[in-house]
């Protein structure tokens, strides 16, 4: 059985491990517009990251599907106005996820 520490120590660890294979910085980025403004859509993203990178829609949506699945440290609810699902952080890793970005 996994303590809440013992669960916060690996999510640490995943996200330190994703982190390490961002060759271009937008993982860095993504990680830290979530820390920025707390919440989005994944087309609200990819507006934002186009404008940096060469990127495409699906990248986005798989960069922030595997935060949100793997790493455990978004919410997704659905957007009852329109169709899109709207990804917030959980505020308990904002700190976190803050650090790392700036160890990295």
């Amino acid at each position: 059985m996994w303590s809440p520490a013992d669960f916060k120590k690996e999510i640490e660890a995943r996200l330190t491990k994703y982190l390490s294979r961002d060759s271009t910085g937008i993982r860095h980025e993504v990680l830290a517009f979530f820390v920025r403004i707390k919440s989005t859509t994944i087309p609200e993203l990819y507006t934002r990251l186009s404008r940096t990178f060469t990127t495409t829609y699906h990248s986005v949506a798989s960069m922030v599907g595997i935060i949100a699945s793997r790493m455990g440290i978004l919410h997704v609810k659905r957007d009852q106005d329109g169709p899109n699902a709207v990804y917030q952080i959980k505020e308990e890793y904002v700190c976190m996820v803050a650090r790392l970005l700036e160890c990295g």
